[in-house]
C-alpha cells in the first residue's frame, strides 16, 4: 500500500526557514517522482517542485526557485522540502505526492497535481509577521 506522510509544518515569521518531511512507504523509493504541492485558502492546488527519485534531478515553480530545495534520504525513505526566505504568500497546506510515470519530465519539467496519483494528508505552513 502506497503511503506518504508529511510533517514539519509550523508558524514562522517572514524571512524564516522550515524543513518539511515526506515519509514514504509501500513502493520502491528510487522509482518514479515525488512532488511537493501547496494549496492556500480559496486557491487551486499548485506545484512547488518535483524530484526524479532515481536520478535526483529536480524542477521548481518560478515562485520558489532559489528559496526552496528538494532532497531525499534513501535510508529514511524520506523526501524533504527545505524552505528558506519564507514569505506570507507561502502560507498554505503543503502536500507531497508520488507519480510512478515521471510525467513531469515529459511535460517540460512542469509539476502538475493532476499527474500525481498518491497523496499525503498535508501539513500547514503559516508565515506571519
Amino acid at each position: 500500500q502506497v503511503r506518504l506522510v508529511e510533517s514539519g509544518g509550523d508558524l514562522v515569521q517572514p524571512g524564516g526557514s522550515l524543513r518539511l518531511s515526506c515519509l514514504t512507504s509501500g513502493f520502491s523509493f528510487d522509482y518514479g517522482a515525488v512532488g511537493w504541492f501547496r494549496q492556500a485558502p480559496g486557491k487551486e492546488r499548485e506545484g512547488v517542485g518535483c524530484v526524479n527519485m532515481r536520478r535526483g534531478n529536480t524542477a521548481y515553480a518560478d515562485s520558489v526557485k532559489g528559496r526552496f530545495t528538494i532532497s531525499r534520504d534513501n535510508a529514511k525513505r524520506t523526501v524533504y522540502l527545505q524552505m528558506n526566505s519564507l514569505k506570507p504568500e507561502d502560507t498554505a497546506v503543503y502536500y507531497c505526492a508520488s507519480d510512478f510515470e515521471l510525467t513531469f519530465e515529459r511535460q517540460g519539467n512542469l509539476c502538475a497535481p493532476n499527474d500525481f496519483d498518491y497523496w499525503g494528508q498535508g501539513t500547514q505552513v503559516t508565515v506571519f509577521s
